[in-house]
């Protein structure tokens, strides 16, 4: 019972970083275009991650059958595996996925939360019970392939509705373009919000059903039907808390670090964005929202006639997204055997602290060179606006103020 407390809590702890990871995909181009401001965005966003939260659980069905073979055909735990240990792998892979996420948050890379997640609980799978513990036809169909294709159909369909954009207001004036367009920015950002809730909220709520299916406090058949109410609400209002906090240095790399953005390029990455999410997650297809915003925006500098992409910084990005499933694999992978070496509840007890200790560190680190929503929106230059912490390169205050 103490494993399975503590996998709870770890789960809406990765739910909370999940949501202030991904506010950016949402809200970073409204943000840097000013169609709203950094505060009121957030809190829009938090407010409709929780009420999305509470639409779907198609996604929470693919991640309790699609990414680990913890039970059989028959639904009893896999031979050789009792409870204790399957709570192990999941709670080994939630803290490699939370860890994943903090690393890369503190270096303001926009990498997935999801494939964080899925690379944490297969490198804990892995370890556990091998090859025939993971659901590679799954994750194949439903995790690699849509990692694959997303971005690239984000691009192309931003790309090609921000051309359209410019073309059909040719002979507007920039000024009237850039208000009304930022009036519609306000209406897609929601939406995008509303359809991260959908998605990300799910997989956290997928993990808890997980553990509680593996002990035989819920059945596997009723997934499908609908969650116990609690697991819902408090992944909600961990998801919705997280989006609040605002995750500002991943919204600064989205916002003002691949395209110096306008209001059109921004309505057109949002609504992209949201229809590609909100088709996903009618699927099940855990997606991950984060390929798919940062493909947006990059479409909207494509199809803006004269626009210049960022292309070292989305090459950055690209490094982040290819590494992210084999690394929190290793961690999640090195966390179990940890656990099982030393055993049982004090296995347990040790990876938690390891998880506290490491995460309170990042966070330390992350202050030494603060990114909020005072200065989230100044100028990008590629010296000062480097991932890199601040005690690696020699840097002046002047340019440390500017990031």
């Amino acid at each position: 019972m103490l494993i399975l407390v503590l996998l709870v809590v770890t789960a809406l702890g990765f739910d909370f970083t999940n949501g202030f990871h991904d506010t950016g995909n949402a809200m970073a181009t409204s943000i840097a275009t000013g169609a709203l401001k950094p505060k009121v965005a957030v809190t829009i966003a938090a407010i409709l991650n929780l009420v999305g939260a509470f639409l779907s659980v198609q996604v929470a069905a693919t991640i309790t059958k699609d990414v680990l073979k913890i039970q059989s055909s028959k639904g009893d735990l896999v031979t050789g595996l009792d409870g204790q240990k399957a709570l192990v792998i999941i709670f080994a892979g939630l803290i490699g996925g939370i860890l994943w996420n903090l690393f890369t948050w503190l270096f303001g890379l926009p990498s997935s939360s999801s494939h964080a997640l899925f690379g944490g609980l297969i490198g804990s799978g892995l370890a556990a019970i091998g090859t025939s513990g993971v659901n590679w036809e799954g994750i194949t169909q439903k995790i690699i392939i849509p990692a694959l294709l997303a971005p690239v159909i984000a691009l192309l369909v931003a790309a090609l509705g921000t051309w359209l954009i410019y073309a059909i207001t040719a002979k507007i004036a920039d000024s009237k373009k850039e208000g009304g367009f930022r009036t519609g920015q306000i209406a897609t950002a929601s939406l995008v919000s509303l359809a991260h809730g959908t998605g990300d909220a799910q997989k956290t709520m997928g993990v808890i059903a997980l553990a509680l299916i593996a002990t035989g406090h819920l059945s596997a058949g009723s997934v499908s039907e609908g969650l116990p109410v609690w697991i819902v609400f408090s992944c909600a209002i961990a998801i919705a808390a997280g989006t609040y906090l605002g995750g500002w240095r991943i919204i600064r790399t989205l916002g003002k670090g691949l395209v110096e953005i306008k209001a059109p390029q921004g309505l057109a990455a949002e609504a992209s964005s949201a229809a590609i999410i909100l088709t996903s997650s009618a699927a099940g297809m855990a997606l991950s929202t984060t390929h798919v915003a940062t493909g947006s925006i990059l479409g909207s500098g494509v199809g803006k006639p004269g626009a210049a992409v960022r292309w070292g910084v989305a090459g950055r990005m690209v490094v982040a997204w290819v590494t992210t499933l084999p690394l929190a694999g290793l961690v999640g992978a090195g966390c179990f055997y940890i656990a099982n070496l030393i055993g049982g509840a004090p296995g347990a007890i040790v990876i938690f602290v390891i998880l506290v200790a490491l995460s309170g560190y990042m966070y330390w680190r992350a202050q030494q060179q603060k990114v909020d929503h005072n200065n989230v929106n100044a100028e990008w230059d590629e010296t000062s606006n480097t991932v890199i912490p601040a005690d690696v390169a020699a840097e002046s205050p002047a340019t440390v103020g500017t990031r």
